[in-house]
């Protein structure tokens, strides 16, 4: 066993598999219907779309609590007394989830927490890169690993695209006005994260697969991306003829792996369904 466990939050949508494969502690971020909450990742999706379409809402998305932090530290500690935890933050500026577990690490010197400045695969893609050094380096310093997440969080790149904006009008950050001329026009904002923060930048106009192939191009050639390995997240109701276009479009951008990951219920309320999206690392 490595002497560093990794922590996240669900908000990165890393899979089980992937979390059990690398003994990654994921900790669970919150989506309210109602007044019921509920886990983010313990319910299937599809309950959010459904939920729109009885009621015309969103759920609501929370991050961690510090109880959620201090329950999930605790438990690794017990388990593992001799390691260093180092938490990979979900981006600070989008939730409380990075403050709950400072609070939570007070009195616990085990703990390191690093910002990431991601979110969903962008976030996913640092962990697992993170991950799998430590695997080649079981001897790595949690001091080392931290300067090696910080080097590759300056590095990451990730954006998607919105199938519509009809959750986002909904969520009440884009007009009526705005989402209609969307859904009429086929415009789909390319939401880059920048610094942290959701910012959208280039528009793109057609159908999905054809926006979603250029965005690969696009994307690859501005950002100088890394080969190795593309990684890309979906919402559910992406068609699966989108989703062949983009592994072939990737392939012919020379991209060796492909990693595709579904996002849980956080990022399908803010950018709902059949949204697609791309993370990697810049090569300069």
């Amino acid at each position: 066993m490595n002497s560093i466990i990794l922590v996240a939050e669900t908000g990165s949508d890393i899979t089980p598999e992937l979390a059990s494969k690398y003994n990654i502690k994921i900790v669970p971020m919150h989506v309210s219907f109602d007044n019921e909450t509920l886990d983010d990742g313990a319910f299937p999706v599809q309950k959010i779309c459904d939920y729109y379409q009885k009621t015309g809402k969103l759920p609501r998305t929370s991050g961690c609590s510090p109880e959620d932090f201090i329950r999930a530290f605790d438990e690794i500690h017990e388990q593992y007394p001799e390691s260093q935890i180092l938490y990979l933050a979900y981006s600070a500026v989008t939730t409380c989830s990075y403050q709950s577990a400072l609070i939570a690490s007070e009195d616990r010197d085990y703990i390191t927490a690093i910002d990431t400045k991601q979110v969903s695969v962008g976030q996913a893609a640092i962990v697992i890169a993170i991950a799998k050094l430590l695997e080649e380096h079981p001897e790595m310093s949690v001091q080392d690993a931290a300067h090696a997440a910080t080097d590759l969080l300056s590095r990451t790149k990730m954006c998607f695209l919105p199938d519509n904006l009809e959750f986002l009008r909904a969520g009440g950050r884009v007009s009526n006005a705005v989402a209609l001329g969307s859904r009429i026009l086929h415009i789909h904002p390319c939401i880059e994260i920048l610094d942290g923060k959701l910012v959208a930048t280039k528009k793109y106009r057609g159908k999905m697969k054809k926006v979603a192939t250029q965005l690969i191009q696009d994307y690859t050639n501005t950002y100088h991306l890394e080969r190795n390995i593309l990684w890309m997240v979906y919402t559910i109701g992406l068609p699966d003829e989108i989703r062949t276009a983009a592994e072939e479009t990737a392939k012919e951008c020379g991209f060796q792996k492909i990693q595709w990951i579904q996002a849980q219920g956080v990022i399908t309320t803010h950018g709902g369904p059949a949204a697609f999206g791309i993370a990697g690392f810049s090569g300069l």
